[in-house]
């Protein structure tokens, strides 16, 4: 793992991945000496879950090896998928994202100050950039471009033009990003063919991609934004992550379609290893690893675990006491064997998510900026408005006019007649009242 050398590099930058396409090209820039560039992309639409700790923690890995890594904040992306985050949010929720990723690298341990983060539309509205999408556009078919974001892009039964331009727009982000490969979910695989058919076709080179194996929601099936029954969000408190666990589908012996057990796989058991090995000072390249870090770094095990041991199920002794495990497999097989309840098993996943979680949410709480970004960037749908007061504005009433006006025609004036004399108005003074000065006029000379 200490070691340097080109090879022991690819096997960081490429173990627990599902698929690697065009990795020779990896090897050869690890060969001469180079140093690879890579990007992961997000579209900022929905509140992210924790199945983006699968590619994060991958991220750790990259910058052990030595690897230049771009973050994509992709806010244009999110906007043209089907106005999943429409116009007037995505600025908000580009906000949160940059907000959300930070703290959870921060909480891997992972030092942000390696790597770059740069919004989409900071390049994509560029004129070159519009130029190379319209020769892209004048050589990609409708049939190419629906197929290659089929796994991607929102599906819909009169797909707009946006989603069409949306895979030929991550191809070409590749050059304006200069990277060696692309990193992303195993769902992008399309995008990735697409990738390397088209950007020769441009006169540039093609690019490598990695992809890891996407993390299935708590019910089977693929964990996503939109549905929060199968996720479970990074903000989740620990009342509501139990019980999400609690009735997530977990069925006895049966390892297929296992949500919770996948998630140990994915993303507990990967942790842990990564813990382990800055415990020994195994971290390549990445001296800064675990410098900067929020939270417990210790690994999913009980007190007590014998060494090696990457993830602990709790058991009362009566019940043969607790069980730990050095690997997936062999977790995977007692819980095949019914060694492994399912109580047991979701306990202790929801002990290890808590865990992670935690970190997250105070540096959330911490934050009253990142606090009123949320609110912007996902405002709560059953809020009601609020009620705006009237304020009344008063208008005062043109010259002899309104209710005083009247009073003082009403009125006698306040005058003096003297032997006949022209009546005098009434003074008033700063020494006396009206009436006062009323008196002194009629008083005889």
């Amino acid at each position: 793992m200490a070691s340097t050398t080109a090879e022991a590099k690819f096997e960081l930058i490429t173990r627990r991945l599902q698929e690697v396409l065009g990795g020779e090209s990896i090897k050869a820039i690890l060969d001469e000496g180079r140093t690879p560039k890579c990007y992961w992309g997000s579209a900022c639409t929905g509140r992210p879950h924790i199945g983006y700790f699968v590619p994060l923690t991958k991220i750790a890995d990259f910058l052990r090896a030595g690897v230049e890594t771009t973050i994509l904040l992709a806010d244009v992306h999110a906007f043209l998928d089907n106005l999943k985050a429409p116009l007037e949010l995505v600025a908000h929720r580009t906000k949160y994202y940059k907000f959300l990723l930070i703290a959870v690298f921060r909480s891997l341990g992972i030092p942000t100050n390696k790597l770059r983060f740069i919004e989409g539309s900071s390049y994509q509205l560029s004129k070159e950039y519009s130029l190379d999408n319209l020769r892209l556009c004048a050589i990609v078919s409708e049939h190419d471009a629906k197929k290659a974001g089929a796994e991607v892009v929102k599906q819909v039964e009169s797909p707009l033009l946006s989603g069409l331009i949306y895979p030929g727009m991550q191809a070409l982000d590749e050059q304006y990003l200069d990277c060696d490969f692309q990193f992303g979910g195993v769902d992008q695989r399309k995008i990735f063919t697409f990738a390397e058919l088209y950007l020769p076709r441009l006169g540039y080179k093609k690019r490598a991609h990695l992809m890891n194996a996407m993390v299935p929601g708590l019910g089977g099936g693929k964990m996503s934004s939109s549905d929060p029954n199968s996720k479970i969000d990074f903000l989740d408190p620990p009342e509501l992550v139990r019980r999400k666990i609690k009735s997530a589908f977990c069925e006895e012996g049966n390892i297929a379609d296992n949500g919770v057990l996948a998630f140990v796989q994915a993303v507990v058991i990967p942790i842990s290893e990564l813990r382990i090995e800055r415990q020994h000072g195994e971290t390549g390249a990445d001296s800064e690893e675990g410098q900067d870090a929020v939270g417990d770094q210790t690994p999913f095990s009980l007190e007590g675990a014998p060494e090696g041991t990457v993830f602990s199920v709790f058991r009362k002794e009566e019940h043969g006491g607790s069980l730990h495990y050095s690997s997936f497999e062999a977790l995977e097989k007692d819980f095949a064997e019914k060694r492994v309840h399912p109580k047991d098993l979701k306990t202790a996943v929801s002990d290890a998510i808590i865990k992670l979680l935690t970190p997250i949410r105070e540096t959330f709480e911490k934050s009253e900026e990142w606090k009123e970004v949320v609110k912007l960037a996902y405002p709560d749908p059953n809020a009601k408005p609020e009620k705006k007061k009237k304020v009344k504005v008063y208008h005062p009433p043109p010259p002899g006019k309104g209710k005083n006006a009247q009073q003082q025609q009403q009125q006698p004036a306040a005058t003096a007649a003297v032997d006949g004399q022209t009546p005098v108005p009434a003074l008033t003074t700063s020494d006396s009242t009206p009436t006062e000065a009323n008196e002194a006029s009629a008083t005889p000379a």
